[in-house]
């Protein structure tokens, strides 16, 4: 979904491919939202689609300050980012979080392609940053829900414990000096 976006010409085209992109992101948030049981989650999903809103609000006047007129509503792709949220709707909590999965992905790699730009005004990059890292922290989230689900920390039924997202543990191997010895 959002490939492309990243690799316009034009600075106002860019913020608007990312606009369009929020739309949608916003639309998708409101399908889950309204089918997602685990209230948890749901609360979550909330605060995510207030981070849209605001990418949204944010970006507008860049636009408009680059002499363009901004996009006001989601694109075609919201089809897609909305009906991947649909159907899983129809298996569970899990399936739905994992249409947002492969959403926050096209998000972050929008994201993280436009930031890379040498031609945004520091402002306009500093917006930007800011949205990406939101979109860093819902994949984040969302990811971390997963693996509750793969673990068995969640019930398919939609309650959960706990509510927040496990971080992975990362095992070290020992050091020399915390293997006993052996003479």
């Amino acid at each position: 979904m959002g490939t492309l976006v990243g690799k316009q010409k034009d600075i106002a085209d860019l913020l608007n491919s990312l606009l369009a992109i929020d739309y949608d992101a916003i639309e998708a948030y409101e399908v889950a939202i309204d089918r997602i049981d685990d209230d948890g989650d749901k609360a979550q999903l909330a605060e995510f689609k207030g981070d849209h809103e605001r990418h949204v609000c944010e970006m507008h006047p860049l636009v408009v300050e680059l002499g363009e007129k901004p996009v006001e509503k989601a694109d075609i792709k919201r089809v897609l980012t909305k009906g991947k949220v649909v159907l899983a709707s129809l298996v569970g909590d899990r399936m739905v979080l994992l249409a947002m999965k492969t959403n926050e992905r096209d998000t972050n790699l929008a994201y993280d392609r436009a930031v890379q730009r040498i031609d945004l005004p520091s402002h306009v990059r500093e917006v930007l940053l800011r949205n990406r890292d939101d979109e860093r922290r819902h994949l984040a989230y969302i990811q971390g829900r997963l693996v509750d689900y793969e673990l068995g920390e969640v019930e398919e039924a939609g309650k959960t414990e706990p509510m927040v997202a496990s971080t992975p543990v990362i095992e070290t191997p020992p050091t020399s000096q915390s293997v006993p010895s052996t003479r």
